[in-house]
């Protein structure tokens, strides 16, 4: 054996100390882990429910500036739209910590068990809110100008159920900015952008009005920590009636929004799947059996956005021309 050896030699091949390849592959897995059990707690596969609007408003504004299909500017949408709604969903479970460890339905989430740690909450979330910041910024000034704005809603959310029985308006005044933000995006002026801030409204009230009959699960505990929503407030029945309420406004407003951007009769098809979709929603879901709310919320908004946006996309390649 080597009388010069360094113990620091020894170290390296020995399993399991600092420097070993099995160390670093622990450190490297530990790693993976906290990143992936961050994107479940953001539910960043989530992200689905809001792109499709997105993209159809860009894609739109991209229409109505000359055609051309812009991707550089697809991608920093996605980019802010991805980090604004990481942001969002972060904040939401850090500021709702303690009112879900006190909900059997949120107990088992992971700031709740622990798998989050809040300082790796709060850091996630600020890499977050960079992140948008700085897609906004490289898209144009004005959208680096109010993206602070858009920001407001997104902490204001959290705090709402807390001092109003309506946060669910909060949360759609939250939705609404993304169709709104990817208008502004592509043109960089608010002049024109009626038709973005019209898909916007529905949007919002689109997931608002889910809101509500999300909420109807947590309505008897709501009551019983002080939690404020429109369906511990006053009922389920009363809930899912307005759900349904800000659910036709919002399909009026597509149909009006198709109108006046003039699409063709593939937009038509996948308004017709919609309300099919709206349906279903309110079909499966009533005051006395909410057992089926998870599947009206993968399965029927998930179809909701992605159908617009597919034959909205059908439209715009073969009535309107837009090319790549």
């Amino acid at each position: 054996m080597p009388t010069n050896s360094d113990p620091r030699d020894l170290a390296v091949s020995a399993p399991g100390s600092p420097g070993s390849s099995a160390s670093v592959g622990a450190e490297s897995a530990r790693s993976r882990g906290k990143v992936r059990a961050f994107l479940d707690l953001v539910a960043i596969e989530h992200s689905v429910f809001a792109l499709p609007f997105a993209y159809l408003s860009a894609l739109t504004a991209m229409e109505v500036s000359g055609g051309r299909v812009r991707w550089l500017d697809l991608l920093l949408i996605t980019v802010a739209m991805v980090g604004a709604r990481t942001f969002a969903m972060a904040a939401n479970r850090i500021l709702d910590r303690r009112i879900d460890a006190r909900n059997p339905r949120t107990a088992s989430r992971e700031l709740v068990t622990g798998a989050v740690s809040v300082r790796t909450a709060w850091t996630g979330a600020a890499v977050a809110l960079v992140v948008f910041l700085a897609a906004a910024a490289l898209l144009n000034p004005l959208c680096l100008v109010l993206a602070p704005l858009a920001v407001v809603p997104l902490v204001v959310y959290p705090y709402g159920k807390r001092f109003t029985n309506w946060p669910h308006a909060i949360l759609a005044v939250a939705q609404a900015v993304g169709p709104v933000g990817a208008w502004l995006g592509v043109t960089g002026t608010l002049d024109g952008s009626w038709p973005a801030w019209l898909l916007g409204v529905a949007v919002g009230l689109w997931i608002g009005g889910f809101d509500l009959i999300y909420a109807c699960q947590d309505a008897e505990v709501d009551r019983q920590i002080g939690v404020h929503s429109v369906p511990a407030r006053y009922g389920l029945r009363f809930a899912l009636h307005a759900s349904t309420v800000a659910h036709v406004v919002t399909f009026v407003l597509f149909l009006w929004f198709g109108a006046l951007v003039g699409f063709g009769w593939p937009w038509w098809i996948g308004l017709a799947l919609t309300a099919l979709a709206f349906g279903y929603q309110h079909v499966v879901v009533s005051p006395t059996d909410l057992s089926k709310v998870n599947r009206a919320f993968f399965t029927a908004n998930g179809f909701v956005g992605i159908a617009l946006f597919v034959f909205a996309l059908l439209d715009l390649v073969v009535r309107l021309g837009l090319r790549p």
